[in-house]
């Protein structure tokens, strides 16, 4: 492993080994490209009129890499790739398309004039993470806009932006899991300058941040890289199609483009991680797999960036052996999402026993999930036929990010509705306590802290009218089931992405917004007392609940420091039935039901003679009194 990471590093920081274009300043531009595919390589240089140069040709070299040095080119040159004197096209390793996915290629400077020098990242133990999408989350619809909104978040107590794939995709209008140039940021979002901006500026603000990028599958419309070697292999099929090629002939090439990728984002833009897509379609039985030489690469990247860094996995597989260091024997991610909480938190709160919610629906499973950090650990899923998970045990719940609310769970949705559209607001401020008042890692889903109603649908802006009329037809035979309640919305029309805007995120302090903006600030003040000082100490805690009764608590009621955290699921108010609070002075910190629309009340009460009248729906937080 250490001779593989070797060559990598030599191959991402050498200018003539890059992949792509790589300028350097007062000399020169080198140019590298793979391909199977092509017998020659040129490259022609476009100028600012748009005449072309002629070609100007790259040299072979082994294993169908083709390169060259041009003197004199620099940061903002534009330049074609041209094959077999024949296809015009970008650069597959593209850091820029200025123009679009069918646009002449730009280089790049490596260059930045960072001020964040001082900036040491945060301790995953801090991480409050919320997840946005560039184009809906302002009005600007990119990073700049992204950047105006820094105090708020950081004012609300969010510790770390996760950005959705800003790879560039067509059009402007995408989720950003169609990307076809892995290595490019979004023209419409302000290109790479400005996203070195936004990071640059949240490590300002002291606000950490990740990028989601997708690993397992790539766009279906302007990809160049089929037209330039085996990118993708036929052995393995994804939701997507054919998955990428990690452990076929010529993998180690595909694993030395994607791997670029990963150490642009955590050296060249100061990023603090990466979220992976859907790690269980990323196909690989090679004895190093292609994740395990991921994590390995971003150890050593701490090492140039002098600080830790983190990559989160977005898995359903509840598979704990992810987790376990690369170097010995495992995967290496950091973290990875744990569904089975959300699941279970949004098929009791709706009644949904669609889908996978089919095996979820009781207070047991929540219970179990806060006990053992997965609800599936083993256990036989009716859902998936077969048995599902492995053992967390000796987990940190700190390597667990969880939520009641994600781009996934309301965009997969037929009108996509959120979670605020489907339940009462004495439900959805318990979903979110149930986040929050975790030992788990919090996530929050853009607007959420807002109680937003707007949804957030899927979206496209693919210019091959065959291809959106497949992708229209393909949404409605997804919900071909549900045909009774109409058809979905068009994911080509404008109104569709418009109607998922953030266009106001000015909290009204009387009106439901401001509600739960406060609440939200205030869960996460009592979040990260909670989780640092009692769930997560070395006594630990104890999880109980009655079904009965509708109630879970996380307590530790012998020791130094006592605490119950106590939720609510029933529908009438009640007495706590899961916790004795008797033969001792407690204090309620934090009760969710004094969170109310025109009323915001929420000052430290004892309990009096042991009694604990919970309310409907709802979260309390009890600590010992010392005397």
């Amino acid at each position: 492993m250490e001779e593989r990471i070797a060559t990598r590093l030599r191959q991402f920081t050498t200018p003539s080994e890059r992949l792509g274009a790589t300028c350097v300043p007062n000399e020169g531009t080198y140019v590298r490209v793979w391909a199977t595919k092509a017998q020659t390589v040129s490259v022609i240089w476009v100028g600012k009129d748009g005449a072309e140069s002629k070609p100007e040709p790259l040299e072979a070299e082994e294993r169908c890499y083709y390169a060259g040095f041009f003197p004199g080119r620099k940061e903002g040159d534009r330049y074609f790739l041209l094959f077999d004197g024949a296809r015009k096209i970008p650069d597959p390793a593209s850091r820029y398309q200025p123009e679009g996915i069918y646009g002449p290629s730009e280089v790049v400077s490596i260059e930045y004039g960072w001020t964040d020098s001082e900036w040491r990242g945060l301790p995953f133990s801090e991480w409050v993470i919320y997840e946005l999408h560039t184009g809906t989350f302002s009005d600007k619809g990119t990073f700049e806009g992204v950047i105006e909104d820094l105090p708020r978040l950081r004012d609300l107590g969010i510790t770390t932006l996760e950005i959705m794939p800003v790879a560039q995709f067509p059009g402007k209008r995408n989720w950003g899991y169609d990307g076809v140039f892995p290595h490019a940021v979004q023209n419409s979002y302000g290109g790479p300058e400005n996203l070195k901006k936004l990071v640059d500026e949240a490590h300002r603000h002291g606000l950490a941040v990740i990028l989601d990028v997708v690993y397992n599958h790539l766009g279906p419309e302007g990809n160049v890289l089929y037209q330039c070697g085996d990118y993708t292999q036929s052995r393995y099929n994804t939701p997507w199609g054919q998955a990428i090629n990690f452990d076929g002939p010529w993998s180690d090439e595909v694993r030395r483009y994607f791997l670029q990728t990963v150490w642009q984002w955590l050296t060249e833009f100061h990023l603090d991680g990466l979220r992976l897509d859907a790690i269980q379609t990323i196909f690989d039985t090679s004895p190093v797999p292609f994740l395990e030489e991921l994590s390995v690469l971003k150890e050593e990247a701490e090492k140039v960036v002098r600080r830790s860094l983190n990559i989160i996995a977005e898995t359903d597989t509840n598979d704990s052996r992810i987790l376990i260091p690369a170097r010995q024997g495992g995967i290496g991610m950091d973290a990875h999402w744990n569904d089975d909480l959300h699941h279970a938190l949004h098929a009791y709160l709706t009644g949904e026993r669609d889908g996978y919610y089919l095996d979820y629906g009781n207070i047991g499973h929540i219970a179990k999930i806060y006990r053992n950090g997965v609800c599936y650990d083993g256990d036989y899923s009716i859902y998936h036929k077969s048995r599902r998970g492995r053992s967390y045990e000796g987990v940190d719940a700190r390597r667990l990010v969880v939520s009641s609310q994600n781009h996934d769970q309301i965009g997969n949705r037929m009108y996509g509705r959120r979670l605020s559209g489907l339940v009462d607001f004495e439900k959805l401020k318990l979903a979110a306590a149930c986040i929050f008042l975790s030992p788990f890692t919090p996530f929050v889903f853009m607007g959420e802290e807002l109680a937003a109603k707007n949804p957030f649908l899927y979206f496209v802006d693919h210019t091959d009218p065959d291809l959106v009329r497949a992708v229209q037809e393909g949404r409605k035979r997804e919900f071909s089931a549900f045909a009774w309640r109409g058809e979905p919305p068009d994911p080509a029309d404008p109104e569709t992405f418009r109607k998922c805007a953030l266009t106001d995120k000015t909290p009204v302090k009387s009106e439901l917004s401001g509600v739960m903006t406060e609440y939200y600030r205030r869960l996460i003040v009592i979040s990260k007392g909670l989780r640092n000082r009692y769930l997560l100490h070395p006594e630990g805690y104890d999880v109980v609940f009655n079904e009965d009764a509708k109630q879970v608590a996380l307590q530790r009621v012998d020791g130094k420091e006592c605490f119950a955290v106590i939720f609510s699921f029933g529908e009438r108010q009640a007495e706590c039935a899961v916790t004795d609070v008797r033969g001792r002075k407690w204090t309620s910190v934090f009760q969710s039901q004094d969170f109310q629309i025109g009323a915001l009340d929420f000052p430290e009460k004892k309990i009096q003679d042991g009694l604990l009248i919970l309310a409907p729906f709802s979260a309390s937080v009890l600590i010992e009194t010392k005397e």
